[in-house]
Formats: structure tokens, C-alpha cells, sequence
């Protein structure tokens, strides 16, 4: 808030505020859309793979960021108003609170595209072995130790993220992990095309191929998606760090609260992509919703 009101007085740019009404309904959609990807992959035994748990771990980090941006304005209200009076250590505690949820929801959703991207790799390249190498149980031991590392990671950064030496570091992690997974990508897309050339004329094993490309196609639509959702905030950031009393930092600054209004988006969007390109939740979506046997 004081980096905020500060940015008004160097600058024209104005404040862009969201109002609580569209924040709050974007929240509660985007919680409720990943809860019943969850609801969905539990109740259908044809769903207990490690790709959708790997996407199960995407859709709680999604509401993890949902949460995050909605409990903080939660207190913010409640402080304004009065019913809420800081005493202590306990804004510091709470601030602290809030900041290791939003890293580790980032730290989630970064990991859990890896993750994800890595599965899509094996199911194409290593089709015929893809059963032997990511097995269910490997792939669990591959969450645990993936949220194990996020959590106590958050909790580190969130104590220490008033250092240089924390924020530099934890800034430049984003932008490398996107950039490993666009090389993977890459990579991908290059070895699928020259594949798809060498057994053009196997009917079958064509199908074989569509079917994987479909599924790295939408993994790259939760990479852009993701991108564009996050950056921005992660922008800020950066900004608010090394260069808050500069007009065109303050200016950029001025929307914080579209900045994480896109977070949320994000929790809206990503189910959206796992329901129209995933033939088997959306029957699953319609045996929740319809009772169909």
C-alpha cells in the first residue's frame, strides 16, 4: 500500500482497482472449477494415472493461488473497516503467512508443469516402456518430493524475502524453469515431426502419434496460459524490489490488483482446457453433473 500511494504522486497512473464483487466471484470460480477436477479424478478409477495426478497437483496449486489472493483481501477489509487491528508481530507473521502461499503455489504450478511436460516426453518417445517408467508409485514419490521441496522453500523465501540475495535469486528460477521446459518443448515438437515422417505408413501407430501430439499441444496451452498469468505479478515483483520510486516502475505497480486478478484467471482457465481436450473427464464431468451410468 505505502509503495502504491507513493506511486500516485510520481506519476499520472492512476490506480486500477478491481472491484471486490468481480474479485471474489473470480476467486470462488476458479477454487470451485480445481475442486472438482480433484472430485473427478477421485471418483474415476480410469482417471488413477500419474499424468492426471500430475494434473491434480496443478489444479491445487491453482487453488492455492486462488486462496492466497483471496484470504489477503479478506484481511485487507476486515483491517480497513476496523475488525481487524494489527498487534505486534502479528501483521509480520501473517504477511509471512501469505507470501509462502503465493510462492508455494508458484513453485507448485512450476513443478507441476514440469512434471507434466516430462510425462507427455516419455508417453511419446518411450511409448512402449512408458508403463515400466512412470509407474503410479514413482509417480506419487515424484509429488511428494516435489511439494516437500515447494513447501519448505516457500517457507524459506518468505522469511528471508526481505534480502537481496533471496529475491535475485528466486526471480531468476522463474524465468529459467520456463525457459527449460520451452527447450523440452521444442525438442519435443522436433523429434515427434521427425517420428511421425518414419511411420507415416503404419495406420496405427499414426493414431498413436495424434493422440500424444494432442496431449503435448495441451500442455503447451498450459504453458501460455501460465505465462501470461503469471509474469505479470512475478513483474511486479521485481519492480516493487529494485525500482519502486521510479515513475515508469511506479506506474506499471499502479496495477497490482489486475496483476492478481490474472493469477486467478489462471485457476479458471486451467480446467477449462482440461475439460474440452480430455474426452474422459468430460464424461466423468457428465456422470457428476447428469447421474448417466
Amino acid at each position: 500500500e505505502n509503495i502504491s500511494d507513493f506511486s500516485l504522486n510520481v506519476t499520472d497512473c492512476t490506480q486500477v482497482v478491481v472491484p471486490e464483487e468481480v474479485f471474489f466471484t473470480v476467486a470462488a470460480a476458479g477454487i470451485l472449477e480445481n475442486l472438482l477436477v480433484l472430485i473427478a479424478v477421485v471418483r474415476n478409477k480410469n482417471l488413477h494415472l500419474p499424468m492426471y495426478f500430475f494434473i491434480c497437483s496443478l489444479a491445487v496449486s491453482d487453488m492455492l493461488g486462488s486462496l492466497y489472493k483471496t484470504l489477503e483481501n479478506i484481511f485487507i477489509i476486515l483491517c480497513k473497516i476496523g475488525y481487524l487491528t494489527p498487534r505486534g508481530d502479528f501483521e509480520k507473521k501473517l504477511d509471512d503467512a501469505m507470501d509462502s502461499m503465493f510462492i508455494l503455489s508458484l513453485l507448485g504450478s512450476i513443478f507441476s508443469l514440469l512434471a507434466i511436460a516430462a510425462d507427455r516426453y516419455i508417453t511419446i518417445f518411450y511409448a512402449l516402456r512408458y508403463h515400466n517408467i512412470m509407474t503410479l508409485r514413482r509417480a506419487l514419490v515424484i509429488l511428494a518430493i516435489i511439494w516437500t521441496f515447494c513447501a519448505g522453500s516457500s517457507i524459506a523465501i518468505a522469511l528471508f524475502s526481505h534480502e537481496v540475495a533471496t529475491v535475485i535469486p528466486f526471480t531468476i528460477f522463474f524465468p529459467l524453469m520456463m525457459l527449460f521446459i520451452l527447450c523440452l518443448y521444442v525438442h519435443m515438437f522436433l523429434l515427434a515431426r521427425s517420428h511421425a515422417k518414419k511411420i507415416a505408413s503404419l495406420p496405427t501407430s499414426t493414431v498413436h502419434q495424434r493422440t500424444n501430439m494432442k496431449g503435448a499441444i495441451t500442455l503447451t496451452i498450459f504453458l501460455g496460459v501460465f505465462l501470461c498469468c503469471w509474469a505479470p505479478f512475478v513483474l511486479h515483483i521485481l519492480l516493487a524490489r529494485f525500482c519502486p520510486h521510479n515513475p515508469y516502475c511506479a506506474c506499471y505497480m499502479s496495477i497490482f490488483h489486475v496483476n492478481g486478478t490474472l493469477i486467478m484467471c489462471n485457476a479458471i482457465i486451467d480446467p477449462m482446457i482440461f475439460a474440452f481436450r480430455s474426452p474422459e473427464l468430460q464424461s466423468t464431468f457428465k456422470k457428476m453433473f447428469c447421474g448417466a451410468r
